[in-house]
């Protein structure tokens, strides 16, 4: 397979390259050069993608078999790729997410997604902008495979989730541990969802799928366990309830990343049924799996950074910052 992969310098679109690379498969990773390099043994065009003339031009007569772009910006951006390519590729997967289905409103793959413009060239409204993406690619790909991830993990990681709660366990002492123990999750390792997409492509699968576990393939006490476990941490869970997180300021998902309650507003997250991805071949690896091979990279990433006692990896600019701010872990400790 030939496969031409949109960005794939970082998190899931480098990792999409690594898993394609193991494959055996011919890879050109298409990038501007600005956030990383592509991995080794990969053919790379530098070039601005959002500008469609010179993309035009980088492709020239070549062909793939197959294109994964995961675009989060401006959805114009992902409608004038995938217009480019319409004569260069056969199959065409977009990596989008769990966020185009209108809020409070998710239950599977049927369920009604938000209003959305392909033709938008605003980002400002992040499920607008997947969405619209979504109908960009779909004009010129209709038979294209939609793989709407939820919360992602794994090794790569940019969006500071998972490497915020092992910098932090690693550290030691009493942890806000949130909610109740057996609140059930929903997540998938990057590198599952590589595969999914990447065999289904080879396949011919298409159409939406929510690429995401089963609610309930790990916990909140599981997730936060295996990171003790991996970091031999003498971490101590303090278990916390939701009223008490929300009077001291606690904002669930960024400052306690991973984690909702599962009333009010955020009633039915982390709950939806993922069966059909899940018989279209979507395997996802044990929570344990994820967290030490995170661990692991990010003590490899480290060690070659100057500043070695941060083991946060750089973070991406364009999402909020993740973590229970000082200040309001020891409020809810002393509490």
């Amino acid at each position: 397979m030939k496969l031409l992969m949109l960005g794939g310098t970082r998190f899931v679109g480098r990792v999409v390259v690594d898993d394609a690379l193991a494959r055996g498969w011919e890879v050109t990773v298409l990038h501007r050069g600005h956030t990383g390099v592509a991995p080794a043994g990969a053919d790379v065009l530098h070039l601005d993608r959002t500008d469609p003339v010179a993309l035009a031009d980088a492709v020239d007569d070549r062909r793939w078999d197959l294109v994964v772009d995961t675009w989060a910006g401006p959805p114009l951006v992902a409608t004038e790729s995938a217009a480019v390519l319409k004569d260069h590729v056969d199959r065409y997967a977009y990596v989008s997410s769990g966020s185009v289905y209108r809020w409070g409103q998710h239950v599977d793959e049927c369920s009604p997604v938000v209003d959305a413009e392909s033709t938008s060239d605003s980002d400002y409204d992040y499920s607008a902008a997947k969405r619209g993406a979504e109908l960009g690619v779909l004009a010129s790909f209709p038979d294209a495979l939609l793989a709407r991830a939820g919360l992602i993990l794994g090794p790569h990681e940019d969006i500071g989730r998972l490497p915020w709660w092992l910098q932090r366990i690693a550290a030691g002492g009493r942890i806000v541990a949130p909610g109740v123990p057996d609140r059930p999750l929903q997540y998938v390792d990057a590198r599952d969802a590589a595969s999914f997409v990447l065999s289904g492509l080879e396949s011919g699968l298409c159409g939406a799928y929510d690429v995401i576990s089963p609610s309930g393939h790990a916990t909140t006490a599981e997730l936060l366990q295996a990171c003790i476990d991996v970091t031999a941490s003498e971490a101590e869970l303090v278990w916390i309830d939701f009223d008490r997180l929300a009077g001291a300021g606690a904002q669930p998902w960024t400052h306690l990343p991973c984690w909702v309650p599962q009333t009010g507003e955020w009633a039915g997250f982390l709950e939806s049924d993922t069966s059909q991805a899940a018989r279209a071949g979507l395997d996802c690896r044990p929570i344990g799996s994820t967290v030490q091979d995170t661990w692991e990279w990010m003590r490899r990433e480290s060690s070659l950074r100057d500043d070695r006692t941060d083991m946060l990896p750089p973070q991406r600019a364009d999402r909020p910052v993740h973590g229970l701010p000082p200040e309001i872990e020891r409020a809810l400790l002393d509490d």
